[in-house]
């Protein structure tokens, strides 16, 4: 079946087709609301887009998205599910017409004829980043707004994506490039000593603090904080960096002192944060400080073109000294990345460790040193060790007798793909 057009590029403008929800049923019987970007959310708060009175619609419902596919339905960890007819839809593509079920209520769903126009970048980079596709010039005039604002950024994308990378752009382009930019891996925080890193403590706060200590957010005063893979932060932490973001001060743990900061907050998640607001494991408050500005960064599946562009970058940052395999950046863009840029980056550096002719890479051990020839036997043991458990990590460490985190850290290390499992 041949799906609608619902975007198309002319000239440096990406046109996206506007849509429309109505209720038809339920509580909210007449409320419509038509699309003013490519998103839509459902829910039954403030902070969704169409908020519905029916008591039965998580917070977060549903949501609605635009992208050259089609028109995209996702439940976002919904209590009572989303449905079409009689099927339950975690996420599926719609057609124009359909009636979705949310709660007790029925919304119809209609594509428009008028259209939004979003501005493209005439170049293919912004700082580090890379990307000649129009999910990717698009997304570069909307980091430069951000840039030239104090709004706290919340960047959702999948694994490998490069959150980093789009964080650390937005500081460059900022006025504050000057100064620190600090990165928090909010899922390797120690539990015992997370608020310690944070805001730091005074001398003889707890066992161990023979001298005060400097914080993040002190660190980054007049710069930016990242906080990355905020989906993992400890409820114990989460009220304490509410107070952070609505006052501006930190207290150092042992201090009755509230000290100013002046720093730019961006965070980011390779989860839905809505979903986990539903699941109540994440504080509703600390999203919206968090969530003023939400950009979400596009899989490598949805950058038609950028695979051999960013090949062929990677290679010459790792091989300056030798040209590019013949039919290697081709062979590159017909394979899918599931690890998104972090993959792909790490199949090239493979190809210029152990060699590319015409084929995958082959691993001749006369041209491997060992470090070499053990990274790629870790890459492929823990491929294998990650299959075979689903992709849960808990069972895997148990089953490898290794720690839990050290055995996260080298799924990240190697972009390692696996399906999203009860323990994360």
């Amino acid at each position: 079946m041949q799906r609608e057009q619902t975007q198309v590029v002319r000239g440096n403008t990406l046109f996206i087709r506007k849509f429309e929800v109505v209720v038809v049923d339920g509580p909210d019987r007449g409320a419509r609301l038509a699309s003013t970007g490519e998103e839509m959310t459902i829910g039954g708060v403030e902070g969704n887009d169409l908020v519905l009175s029916d008591g039965t619609i998580s917070r977060h419902h549903c949501g609605l998205r635009i992208d050259e596919h089609g028109l995209e339905l996702r439940d976002l960890g919904s209590t009572n599910g989303t449905f079409v007819g009689d099927v339950e839809i975690i996420r599926s593509y719609i057609k124009s017409g359909a009636r979705i079920r949310v709660g007790q209520t029925s919304v119809a769903i209609e594509l428009l004829d008028q259209e939004i126009g979003q501005p493209l970048a005439t170049g293919d980079r912004m700082g580090e980043l890379i990307g000649g596709s129009p999910a990717m010039r698009r997304l570069f005039p909307l980091l430069e707004q951000c840039a030239g604002s104090m709004a706290t950024v919340l960047l959702q994308g999948e694994t490998g994506t490069g959150k980093e990378l789009v964080a650390e752009a937005i500081h460059r382009a900022s006025g504050r490039v000057d100064k620190p930019f600090v990165v928090v891996d909010c899922s390797a925080l120690s539990h015992q000593l997370a608020e310690s890193e944070l805001f730091g403590h005074v001398r003889g706060a707890f066992t161990g603090a023979d001298a005060a200590r400097v914080g993040v957010f002190e660190a980054a005063h007049g710069g930016t904080v990242f906080l990355d893979e905020i989906g993992e932060l400890s409820p114990a932490l989460q009220p304490l960096l509410l107070r952070v973001l609505e006052s501006r001060t930190i207290r150092r743990v042992g201090s009755n002192e509230q000290r100013p900061i002046d720093v730019r907050v961006i965070a980011a998640s390779h989860r839905d944060v809505r979903a986990l607001v539903n699941e109540r494991r994440f504080r509703s408050d600390l999203f919206y400080r968090l969530n003023v500005v939400r950009i979400a960064i596009p899989p490598l599946r949805e950058r038609e073109g950028d695979v051999a562009l960013l090949g062929e970058q990677f290679w010459r940052e790792l091989r300056p000294d030798a040209p590019v395999p013949p039919g290697l950046l081709e062979h590159l863009a017909t394979q899918s990345w599931p690890g998104n840029v972090r993959e792909l980056r790490n199949a090239v550096e493979r190809a210029t460790l152990i060699g590319w002719a015409e084929g995958p890479p082959t691993t001749p051990a006369e041209r491997l040193t060992y470090p070499q020839a053990k990274e790629v036997w870790e890459r492929a043991w823990i491929e294998e060790l990650v299959r075979m458990h689903a992709g849960n990590l808990s069972a895997a460490a148990r089953a490898a007798r290794m720690g839990r985190s050290h055995l996260r850290e080298l799924v990240r290390q190697y972009a390692i793909a696996r399906p999203q499992s009860e323990d994360e």
